[in-house]
């Protein structure tokens, strides 16, 4: 891919920093709203709170985690730190893949669940998986925010060839 104009590149990076907070902050409110239901002193509050996480799970969680996924790859594709060159950037690419693949198949088939419990009249179950899983996602979006800002490992041996045919 040829690489982005100076321009564009910092048009995107705005809009892979923003939306990528806006993910890690948008599961610490699942997160809240998940212990919120899971301590409720009723079932309309905890209702309330399961509905709220429908609500966020259904608008925002697979759009804001799909355009961080397709932002970070036409960033890394469209700049020098490449996909496969670096080892934070590669490692980057498999996290976000595989919490986006757990956002859409994992905790979504869970909030859902615990929505049709709530409708039917039944007391959620396993409201444990609610707060684990929100809890572990936001520990991988930190260490991903942090390994973006710290950008460890250095370079893959696909990234060290590269650089070595660069200097003939």
């Amino acid at each position: 891919m040829r690489q982005l104009t100076r321009p564009v590149r910092r048009g995107l990076l705005v809009v892979h920093v923003v939306v990528s907070v806006g993910w890690l902050g948008l599961t610490l409110g699942v997160l809240a709203l998940g212990i919120t239901g899971a301590m409720a002193g009723s079932a309309e509050e905890a209702g309330a709170a399961y509905r709220s996480m429908n609500v966020l799970g259904d608008w925002l969680l697979i759009p804001i985690s799909l355009l961080s996924l397709v932002s970070g790859i036409v960033l890394s594709l469209g700049t020098p730190w490449g996909l496969a060159r670096h080892r934070w950037v590669y490692v980057k690419f498999w996290l976000t893949m595989i919490t986006t693949a757990a956002t859409a198949f994992a905790l979504r088939a869970r909030i859902d669940s615990a929505m049709a419990d709530v409708v039917a009249g039944r007391a959620v179950g396993a409201t444990t998986d609610l707060i684990l899983a929100p809890s572990v996602s936001l520990g991988v979006y930190t260490f991903l925010t942090a390994i973006s800002v710290i950008k460890p490992w250095g370079l893959t041996a696909r990234g060290r060839r590269l650089r070595a045919t660069k200097r003939r």
